[in-house]
């Protein structure tokens, strides 16, 4: 019995990659210039600065997590397809 040829990785389904926009995209919401962060800060918060971008660090280390993720995926492919 034959096995089936695994699919080449795309980066873009890679959920840490989703994650990352989307905490950028709230980020972004709570800039002062766009909504502010009232808009971003979930009830009975403490009221505190720098909420916008906490949401920005969150992302960075999504990228950071879907870089590392797609990077060993893409070595595990090369792997077991004997691709160079």
């Amino acid at each position: 019995m034959s096995k089936k040829p695994h699919p080449k990785p795309a980066w873009w389904k890679n959920t840490y990659f989703w994650l990352a926009a989307f905490l950028f995209v709230i980020g972004v919401v709570g800039l002062p210039f766009v909504a502010g962060e009232e808009a971003i800060r979930d009830p009975g918060q403490r009221r505190e600065g720098g909420l916008a971008v906490l949401y920005f660090v969150a992302a960075a280390v999504m990228v950071v997590n879907g870089w590392i993720s797609h990077t060993l995926t893409l070595k595990h492919y090369r792997e077991e397809t004997g691709e160079e």
